[in-house]
């Protein structure tokens, strides 16, 4: 069980896509809620099988996901 979690600010995301299309382990799929500016932001689905690697972060162009990664030796 991963402890990697992405933090997307919904209000920042204009759901352009590219986290979701870059995220190797398609962790990442857009909300079906609305935020207040209409657009429907990404969000992490699938939080146990994240890895942690920041793609989404690097490609959001609105800086609106923080990668945290689980450092703790197991």
């Amino acid at each position: 069980m991963s402890k990697n979690f992405v933090k997307i600010d919904e209000e920042r995301c204009k759901g352009c896509g590219l986290c979701i299309n870059f995220c190797p382990k398609k962790v990442l799929s857009f909300s079906e809620k609305f935020n207040s500016k209409g657009y429907h932001p990404a969000r992490q689905h699938d939080p146990d099988n994240c890895i942690g690697c920041g793609f989404c972060y690097m490609m959001c162009p609105d800086t609106a996901i923080t990668v945290f990664k689980d450092t703790a030796k197991v």
